[in-house]
């Protein structure tokens, strides 16, 4: 498979998911940080099943991830596993929970792509096009049309 392919396929998958975590939510049994947590716990065997298949398994990945080095593994904990992973799931089943399906996912997923393009090229060198630029640019005009009233 290619890197558009599983990009689509994760799209389909976060919109079906997240689709279902709404009508969860919406129950009023169980609140956003539950939800997460059930999420995550529910995830996480089958992540490390894939992880034992593929990786020790297949070496599909280097298996001595945890030599990275201190500056490497420090990004993974923070960058991957609390910010996105934690601190981004939390506020984004929180406003899942607060507001319409409709607006939230747009406007999450949309803003997360425009963060990574400027961090790219603000911080990791990568160009900037003026097609890049008009996406920015039709980026923000979507997210401030979806929470305009």
């Amino acid at each position: 498979m290619n890197a558009a392919t599983l990009a689509v396929l994760a799209g389909v998958f976060w919109g079906v998911g997240e689709f279902f975590t709404k009508q969860v939510l919406h129950s009023g049994r169980l609140g956003p940080i539950t939800a997460i947590t059930v999420r995550s716990t529910v995830a996480l065997p089958v992540l490390w099943a894939v992880y034992l298949v593929l990786v020790h398994g297949r070496g599909a990945e280097p298996r001595d991830w945890t030599a990275a080095g201190a500056a490497t593994l420090l990004k993974l904990a923070l960058g991957s596993g609390l910010m996105a992973g934690a601190a981004g799931m939390l506020c984004f089943y929180g406003a899942l929970h607060l507001g319409p399906i409709s607006q939230v996912k747009p406007i999450a997923f949309t803003v997360a792509p425009l963060v990574a393009v400027l961090l790219g090229w603000l911080l990791l060198g990568e160009s900037m096009n003026p097609r890049k630029v008009v996406a920015i640019v039709l980026i923000i005009s979507g997210v401030g049309l979806l929470t305009k009233s």
